[in-house]
């Protein structure tokens, strides 16, 4: 489904992502870690076609998205959502309308300028914030949200999209913990139940371990690691993060499991593992 052949972006002589290359068969959820300035952003906005890539290609079922251009690119990116740590709403607009903007690739300016939409896509994006458990929130401002509200938010507004695949560039950075564990539950169940292919950014390793089917480490740009959850150990961890014997993982946590797990995060985790 995905192949990512020696992908490349450099910014003068310096390469923020170097000649990476790694495939993904089905709709697997992938964690990325390293360190800030390792690549991680760049590469999944050469992804979603927001930065250019300097070389290679990323083929999604044969087809290089690297080579599309014009109105292709962004029938592309309504295929390939984005979700960002700083969640880029409308502050100002209302829940229910920053929703249904996930669909300005696909209608009309004027329908956009006046905010005018058919009723079908009002049912749907009412339905996804149904889904995500904040469908009382869609007449408020967005701005009144709290932050974890507000990430669910922008995952409605990608899933709007109906895209193939969601890439998610540090969605939880910015959470405490409590909310952090539910946004990364409804990736999960999206990820498990719609089976839709979700690549995450993160920056704490007890996540990663618990939510993905695979993990990527990168570091200086290149890929350092690349397996499964139970082989991301201590000393590997201490690779990717280029750190001495007395890094600890402490660092790189928000203690998320400390909180407990819920029964619905259990029951999606137990239905991932069984599908694999």
């Amino acid at each position: 489904m995905l192949e990512v052949r020696a992908v490349t972006r450099m910014f003068g002589q310096k390469a923020a992502v170097d000649r990476i290359s790694f495939a993904v068969d089905g709709p697997a959820f992938v964690g990325i870690i390293g360190r800030s300035g390792a690549g991680k952003s760049t590469f999944l906005r050469m992804m979603n076609r927001l930065t250019e890539a300097t070389k290679g290609e990323i083929l999604v079922d044969g087809r290089d998205i690297l080579a599309l251009k014009g109105a292709e690119a962004r029938a592309w990116q309504s295929q390939c959502a984005m979700i960002f740590q700083q969640f880029n709403l409308v502050p100002r607009m209302d829940v229910a309308s920053n929703v249904l903007h996930g669909l300005l690739n696909r209608r009309s300016s004027l329908q956009t300028l006046f905010n005018l939409w058919p009723r079908a896509d009002i049912l749907r994006a009412l339905d996804i914030l149904n889904r995500l458990g904040i469908a009382e929130q869609a007449p408020k401002r967005a701005e009144a949200l709290s932050g974890g509200q507000q990430q669910r938010v922008a995952i409605a507004r990608a899933l709007m999209q109906d895209p193939r695949i969601i890439l998610a560039d540090e969605p939880i950075a910015s959470l405490d913990p409590m909310n952090a564990q539910i946004v990364m539950d409804t990736l999960k169940r999206i990820n498990v139940e719609d089976g839709r292919m979700v690549i995450a950014n993160l920056h704490t390793l007890d996540t990663a371990r618990r939510y993905c089917d695979r993990i990527i480490g990168m570091r200086d740009g290149r890929i350092v690691f690349d397996g499964n959850p139970s082989q991301l150990t201590t000393g590997v961890a201490r690779d990717i993060y280029g750190a001495d014997a007395d890094f600890s993982e402490a660092a790189t946590s928000t203690s998320i499991d400390a909180i407990g797990r819920s029964d619905a995060a259990d029951a999606v985790i137990r239905a991932a593992q069984a599908a694999i």
